[in-house]
């Protein structure tokens, strides 16, 4: 099976002249670690676009495109149809074919693994979800995920042209956004392949248990505070709830919660100078009273006498 290579992409394209090549390939490319382009399908000829020469082609670039005509992607095991606005990745160890079936428009771009070498993304390209699953990616998006894949391509097609000294490293990091876009489309079970039920549970209360903090001003509250909010944001029952988070943490909702409230309220008599009861009204605590009695069921000490020890201690 042949192999397509950046370099001859770029020249079918082009229609093959030195000058249309020359445009292709701007000024500075030759000297970053891989290659990277962006092409619109309005500014190609149609005629002169990539047509395999052989069924299902290897590449030797991986390829991002938004694609808003009709068509067909073939997989040597399913053809899907294209028929509104649709981001698709494609990598150099998935053959497959794009067949237009009418006028195509949309922007594309096209890269080499080099281009994302771990150095200079910080990524692992093969390793992304996006490019391992064994899902094809291919993804029709919503309006508004549609005006933000497009906005990214204009992006990279002003950037590409551009003097500024960073502009590869902009172009990777908007090649990451599409890639990110792409992997948030995908299925919750290819995104976290070795997450049990349990464990994708308990990462999804961590995370809206984290997200409530910290607290910036007291005027800031906390807005969930008790296991029936977090079970109920989650669409779960209380009850499941527990028993998840006790068979993956070895602690209860309750005491996971009470945990995190601690260590913001340790923070917060450490670090401001806010009085007692603005911390114990941002925290959610209905007076003085109920906060400074579940400090010191938690830590033996008042919050008073915590923050008098820690100022003794900073002057000694």
């Amino acid at each position: 099976m042949s192999t397509t290579s950046f370099e001859e992409l770029c020249l079918r394209l082009s229609s093959g002249s030195s000058t249309d090549l020359s445009a292709l390939l701007p000024d500075g490319i030759q000297h970053e670690v891989g290659h990277f382009n962006v092409f619109d399908l309005d500014q190609i000829n149609q005629t002169a676009r990539e047509k395999p020469s052989v069924p299902l082609p290897c590449r030797a670039f991986y390829k991002i495109s938004f694609l808003t005509g009709r068509s067909l992607v073939q997989y040597p095991d399913r053809t899907i149809e294209v028929s509104q606005p649709t981001l698709i990745f494609s990598t150099p160890k998935k053959p497959f074919q794009w067949l237009p079936l009418n006028r195509q428009t949309g922007p594309f771009c096209v890269f080499t693994a080099d281009f994302l070498h771990p150095t200079k993304s910080g990524v692992l390209l093969d390793e992304l979800p996006i490019f391992k699953s064994p899902e094809h990616p291919v993804y029709a998006l919503s309006e508004t995920d549609a005006v933000r894949v497009q906005a990214i391509f204009d992006h990279m097609q002003a950037e590409i042209t551009s003097n500024y000294a960073y502009k590869y490293d902009l172009l990777r990091a908007y090649a990451l956004e599409l890639i990110h876009i792409g992997q948030k489309l995908q299925s919750t079970t290819m995104l976290h392949p070795n997450y049990s039920t349990f464990a994708r549970t308990t990462s999804l209360f961590i995370e809206l248990l984290e997200r409530q903090f910290p607290l910036e001003n007291p005027q800031q509250k906390v807005a969930l505070r008790t296991a029936k909010q977090y079970a109920d944001q989650l669409a779960v029952h209380v009850n499941h709830l527990n028993k998840v988070l006790r068979e993956t943490t070895g602690l209860t909702t309750t005491e996971l919660i009470a945990g995190r409230m601690l260590q913001e309220a340790k923070a917060l008599l450490l670090h401001t100078d806010w009085t007692i009861a603005e911390i114990a009204d941002s925290l959610g605590f209905s007076d003085f009273a109920h906060f400074a009695k579940f400090f010191k069921n938690e830590t033996s000490v008042s919050p008073g006498a915590f923050r008098s020890q820690a100022k003794s201690l900073n002057y000694t």
